[in-house]
């Protein structure tokens, strides 16, 4: 919409700012009250005059220059500061200014359209941008073209130790570490052909140098400036000596916690087979002694030894167990498989248990496949079982899974002393005994802290529901396996009867005198011969020299010569051109003894091992070549 002349007149001599109108000729053909204010001359001495007349004499020849270009291509430019801009007034004073332009098309020609601001007294002046710098909370120093110091800030000289005197004119150089001035008078160089913005903290590596020679880590960013007296560079400085600090020990922390994590698996390893050794060497020899010893006096002191020895077997197990745990040293090895398997090995090893407390144990069939590994899950379900007997003096323990689609909950429900409501959380903490009356039971107060660890391991939620006076109900849940068709069966092979005298020929390997000597007591108390060798290479040489072939291997898994048990089992089935059933013992359960998990008619056995249990296997791998499947 076209305003009315007097209308528009009226508008600009409202306008707040001043407002000068010139002609592609370069003459005023308008200026508001605003305008006579700023330069102080009247409307009648500025119309029809060149606009040059408002400017000083030193700029005027270059104005006509740009006035010339802009008429040629004209294209609006706001208020810009930066630009060394100066008015002049009609007494002689010049002032900085601030000048916008505006091309406007009229039907006699193309006219300028200026609005014209003072900024000598506004907080856009130097004074202003200076105590802006001054006030900065980092240093700030402004390089020219040729990398000279041309602004330093109260922080930079604090920072440095130098005056501003003593920097201001100096190459950017000079506050480096000499040996780092080269190359970066290069990287100056580089980033003058193609200036950024660089964010503080960029990933490089930094230095500085104080007036004094010491050296400190820093950080800088940059920006490029340009103005009408040429190109900058702005660079602020941070001194980061205290946070490199915390950085390094941060570091040296991490590093130590590494090594002592190294050293303490160092030490599970060398406890778990050290600490085994004696114990495995004396529940040996005690099952030696129970088959053959008659003096019914004599008997009792020996199931008295090897309640002790349980007891010994069974804390240091847990000990090492929460150890291994916290340490981080168990991974899971998850598989499919069906819950029956362990269903029929716990069932089996806590039988006997239970017929001998008079409690009445049963454990129901499921042949549900499960997802899970199947060790820790069973170590999880054994403590369940393992508690509920101990700590239930008459009535059943029984053993039960509920299939609930996508996951399986195994139960354990005994009808024992149960667990006071507000104890339910302590119980999996270490070393926690319940105080429920007749609780004062033999144990650890550790196999619960293990489930809950094994738990959370294996990503199995436990639950515990207990009445004080009529029991407990353990429940463990597990992901089921959908797909069951894809899990192979393995059919139960025979097994012979656990009191049926089986003899054969057994080749030993063990590297510890003591404790292959309890072996040998054990085995050849039961009937069977036994020839023994500490190395894999002996146990080669040995085999050559006897009169038949072994029919069961029994090896430790670390061997003196640097040997494994694996290895040895290997080379002598090479030898003897057969799979001969092997047991693999070991203390050690590092990773690396999982190795022995890939060897076909194989077990592990973890010491110090149930000698009645190794007995039953022993007679069924001996009477059917074939290790059973636990």
């Amino acid at each position: 919409m076209n305003l009315p002349p007097d209308v528009a007149n009226e508008v600009l001599h409202a306008s707040t700012e001043a407002i000068v109108i010139v002609n592609d000729g370069g003459l005023i053909e308008f200026v508001n009250q605003q305008a006579q204010l700023l330069f102080g001359y009247d409307e009648n001495e500025m119309i029809g005059k060149k606009v040059e007349m408002l400017m000083p004499d030193a700029m005027r020849d270059v104005h006509k220059k740009h006035r010339k270009r802009f008429v040629k291509a004209p294209r609006a430019r706001p208020l810009v500061s930066g630009l060394n801009l100066q008015g002049l007034r009609k007494n002689g004073e010049t002032f900085d200014a601030e000048i916008a332009l505006t091309p406007i098309e009229t039907e006699q020609g193309m006219l300028v359209s200026s609005a014209i601001r003072d900024i000598s007294e506004k907080e856009t002046s130097e004074p202003f941008f200076r105590n802006l710098l001054e006030s900065a909370p980092d240093a700030m120093i402004i390089v020219d073209e040729e990398g000279k110091i041309t602004v330093v800030n109260k922080q930079a000289e604090k920072m440095f130790g130098y005056s501003r005197k003593q920097m201001v004119g100096k190459p950017i150089e000079f506050l480096l570490p000499s040996r780092l001035r080269d190359g970066h008078i290069k990287r100056r160089d580089a980033y003058a052909e193609k200036p950024t913005v660089r964010p503080m903290g960029s990933g490089m590596e930094l230095q500085g140098c104080r007036s004094d020679g010491s050296e400190f880590p820093v950080e800088i960013s940059l920006s490029p400036v340009t103005t009408g007296s040429g190109s900058f560079v702005s660079s602020v400085i941070r001194d980061v000596t205290k946070r490199k600090k915390m950085e390094q020990e941060i570091i040296a922390a991490r590093q130590a916690a590494e090594r002592a994590n190294k050293a303490n698996s160092a030490f599970l390893a060398a406890a778990s087979h050290d600490l085994r050794q004696p114990v495995q060497a004396l529940s040996l020899l005690n099952g030696a002694l129970r088959r053959t010893v008659k003096d019914p006096l004599a008997l009792e002191m020996v199931e008295s030894q090897e309640r002790s020895l349980d007891a010994m077997t069974n804390l240091l197990n847990s000990l090492l167990d929460i150890s291994r745990l916290d340490a981080g040293a168990v991974s899971p090895e998850i598989e499919d498989f069906s819950i029956q398997r362990l269903i029929d090995r716990l069932s089996a090893e806590f039988s006997r248990q239970a017929i001998h407390k008079g409690l009445k144990f049963d454990a129901g069939s499921c042949d549900t496949v499960i997802r899970s590994d199947p060790n820790l899950l069973g170590e999880v379900i054994q403590n369940f079982v393992s508690n509920a007997i101990r700590y239930t003096d008459k009535g059943s323990v029984h053993l039960s899974c509920d299939d609930l689609g996508n996951t399986l909950r195994v139960k354990v429900t005994d009808t024992g002393i149960g667990i006071e409501e507000d104890q339910l959380e302590d119980i999996f903490k270490e070393f926690h005994q319940c105080k429920t009356p007749g609780s004062n039971k033999e144990g650890f107060g550790l196999g619960l802290a293990i489930v809950r660890r094994l738990a959370d391991l294996l990503g199995h939620e436990v639950t515990v529901e207990s009445k004080p006076g009529e029991g407990s109900c353990f429940c463990i849940s597990i992901p089921v396996v959908t797909e069951q068709s894809a899990v192979e069966t393995t059919p139960a092979s025979d097994k012979a009867a656990p009191d049926a005298k089986v003899s054969g020929l057994i080749i030993l390997i063990e590297d510890d005198v003591k404790v292959a000597d309890a072996w040998g007591l054990l085995l050849e108390a039961e009937g069977f011969r036994v020839a023994t060798a500490a190395s894999a290479t002996e146990a080669r040489a040995v085999v050559k020299h006897l009169d038949a072939d072994p029919q069961l291997i029994i090896s430790d898994f670390h061997l003196l010569d640097g040997s494994t048990g694996v290895e040895a089992v290997i080379s002598i089935r090479k030898d003897v051109g057969k799979n001969v059933p092997a047991f693999i013992v070991s203390g050690d359960t590092s990773q690396v003894v999982q190795d022995a998990k890939s060897l076909e008619n194989s077990a592990i056995m973890s010491k110090p091992v149930n000698t009645i249990r190794l007995l039953e296997l022993a007679r069924t791998a001996i009477v059917t070549g074939v290790v059973p499947t636990e």
